[in-house]
């Protein structure tokens, strides 16, 4: 099933138990990519460019950049999430991790974050996404969770590189 509702995408394969999601938002920021990069790529850094994130570290000795890292991070909710980073490329402005602990009932979270440059005006193109198994009772929601979560970041950059 193919759900489409604003910038959000997100598709879902039930199967007995589980269901198999992806979902992708993307938007455009008025300030040049490797600005925006240089704010984000600091993967224990995440607290420095979202506003859903009060605090955000990496854990042990390991450099925010250096692929296996963990990050921890506390949501303004009180949550606290782990995310271990899988890949890191500032030729291409991208970097993957997948969710080690987290508050919310999913599996093989794995989410993709890309920048790419948008040339007539000098902004930066910014996509987020993530596949993950989940309950099927528990899809809108969790889908509805990841999005605002995504939109945030969005919107808080947004602000910030005004």
């Amino acid at each position: 099933m193919w759900v489409v509702g604003g910038p959000l995408v997100i598709a879902c394969n039930e199967t007995t138990k589980n269901t198999k999601c992806s979902v992708y938002t993307s938007s455009v920021i008025d300030a040049p990519v490797d600005k925006v990069w240089l704010l984000t790529r600091d993967f224990g850094g995440f607290s420095t460019w979202h506003s859903a994130v009060s605090r955000s570290f990496i854990e042990g000795d390991d450099p925010p950049d250096r692929v296996g890292c963990i990050r921890r991070f506390t949501l303004v909710t009180g949550e606290t999430v782990r995310e271990r980073l899988l890949a890191l490329c500032d030729v291409e402005r991208v970097f993957r991790y997948a969710l080690l602990d987290g508050p919310l009932p999913l599996r093989d979270y794995v989410a993709t974050f890309r920048l790419r440059p948008v040339t007539e005006g000098d902004r930066t193109f910014i996509s987020w996404k993530a596949k993950y198994y989940t309950h099927a009772d528990a899809g809108v929601s969790i889908r509805s969770r990841i999005e605002d979560l995504f939109q945030q970041g969005f919107d808080t950059l947004k602000r910030q590189l005004a």
